[in-house]
């Protein structure tokens, strides 16, 4: 039987959210400055193995967007590999990003290297997340037959 530790319980919901908020504000300022896709992506997966040590690894399995590390991952390398296909429309070469500067109504700097650390952001914390959990869970079993 697992043990309960009630402080990291009370914790654990908060800091959760703190975690992921802080692993979205470093994928966004990563083209600027120090950050990105992969840094906040392991981030996420702190997170992530944060809710699995207190709740378990199905628990946390369920919190990860689409409910599963390896569709987040394969969506995540689908969404950095498509980010450079724009370039072929502009008869430029592959992962050559593009720079939009307005929807019309308004000034806004869009990118397709957005796209690319997004996908990095998935990729990272599905992968990761996923061989965590399974980790955790060998760790569970074993502690079981002991």
């Amino acid at each position: 039987m697992k043990a309960r530790v009630v402080m990291l319980e009370a914790a654990a919901k908060p800091l959760y959210w703190v975690i992921l908020a802080a692993s979205i504000v470093v994928l966004l300022r990563g083209h600027n400055e120090p950050g990105g896709g992969f840094i906040g992506g392991l981030m996420a997966v702190a997170a992530t193995i944060l809710w699995a040590v207190v709740h378990g690894p199905a628990a946390a399995q369920k919190r990860l967007p689409m409910g599963s590390a390896r569709r987040l991952a394969v969506c995540g390398v689908a969404a950095a590999a498509l980010s450079g296909v724009p370039a072929f429309v502009f008869g430029e070469p592959f992962l050559t990003h593009l720079w939009g500067a307005s929807l019309g109504f308004a000034e806004l700097k869009l990118s397709t290297v957005m796209v690319f650390d997004l996908g990095v952001f998935m990729a990272v914390w599905g992968a990761l997340a996923g061989y965590a959990l399974g980790l955790i869970e060998v760790d569970l079993a074993q502690a079981d037959e002991q």
